[in-house]
């Protein structure tokens, strides 16, 4: 999730609406709707970003993180630095972009420093996903030397408000985070926040709260300011299928799975696999294979993350 990416306006009012249920029969065929259309696909058309799970484990349990992460939540283990340095030759040599790290909490993982620095030395863009609490604070010393790299680190902000965000995040969570954003700011960073759009909630009105907020705090967030819709796979959201990209005037090269791929290590697997996507490290149907080269194929849209997120949402994780 990469805030150098301007904020898009929603393509479709569903996102809005009160959600209902997922219809049962949505979402089951790689090939087809539910409707018998054939469903859109996506192509990789050059990857140009390189996303690094560090781990699942956070220091956070968020009341609807899309990955599940908590305290105790293992699922996806720590990525070693050897194990990502593979990953960073491989990415070298395809003339990937920019290396992103995401979790959990990237600074759960104590070699979250080092990877970055072997990202850097490479020259890599990279991007950095943080809550910029507690964990991030270990690593003041060690990270501060590259400050003035091409790194921008990304803090996560649910809402504007204190009230609205710590009903996501826990009590007494937003001092801290507006402390680690504000360190981050005043130590020369490239700050980026992530945010949400909440239903009912308009564009414009969350764009002037963040606004706000980030003069009330004095904070500069050059990185810029990208806000998510909700995501709730359990909700109904219309399939897309290939004449989707007319109809709604989208083009197939705008979905992540266009540009991105993921590394995970499933817990219990001797080595880590690439996944198509940041919002779908569990989902076998988009595990794409040990490496970077055998993850080039298409990826079909059979999943309510694809719909809501990537294609009627606008969102992207990458810049």
């Amino acid at each position: 999730m990469i805030a150098t990416a301007p904020v898009s306006e929603p393509l479709s009012p569903f996102l809005l609406r009160e959600a209902r249920p997922l219809d049962p029969a949505k979402f089951r065929s790689p090939h087809v709707t539910a409707k018998g259309e054939r469903r859109a696909f996506v192509r990789l058309e050059r990857l140009k970003t390189l996303w690094v799970n560090t781990g699942t484990l956070c220091n956070l349990t968020c009341k609807s993180c899309y990955i599940e992460s908590s305290p105790t939540n293992d699922s996806l283990v720590y990525l070693t630095l050897s194990e990502v340095e593979n990953y960073l030759d491989q990415a070298g040599r395809l003339g990937v972009r920019e290396i992103g790290f995401t979790g959990g909490e990237p600074f759960m993982n104590r070699d979250i420093v080092d990877m970055i620095a072997a990202a850097l030395r490479r020259g890599f863009e990279v991007l950095v996903l943080t809550n910029a609490m507690r964990p991030m604070w270990r690593f003041k010393a060690a990270l501060q030397p590259y400050a003035r790299e091409r790194l921008t680190i990304r803090v996560s902000l649910d809402h504007y408000t204190r009230d609205l965000h710590e009903q996501e995040r826990g009590a007494g969570t937003w001092a801290k985070a507006i402390e680690g954003l504000c360190w981050l700011s005043d130590t020369g960073f490239r700050v980026a926040v992530a945010g949400r759009q909440l239903p009912g909630e308009s564009l414009d009105s969350a764009k002037a709260g963040y606004d706000r907020l980030f003069a009330e705090i004095g904070a500069e967030v050059a990185g810029g300011l990208v806000l998510f819709p909700e995501m709730d796979e359990s909700a109904d959201v219309p399939e897309i299928s290939t004449a989707c990209w007319d109809i709604l005037g989208v083009s197939p090269s705008s979905p992540m799975c266009a540009s991105s791929r993921m590394v995970v290590k499933s817990r219990g697997d001797e080595r880590p696999h690439v996944v198509a996507c940041t919002l779908l490290p569990h989902d076998p149907r988009f595990a794409l294979g040990s490496s970077l080269d055998e993850a080039r194929g298409s990826v079909s849209l059979n999943h309510p993350h694809c719909a809501r997120f990537c294609v009627l949402g606008g969102a992207s994780c990458s810049g």
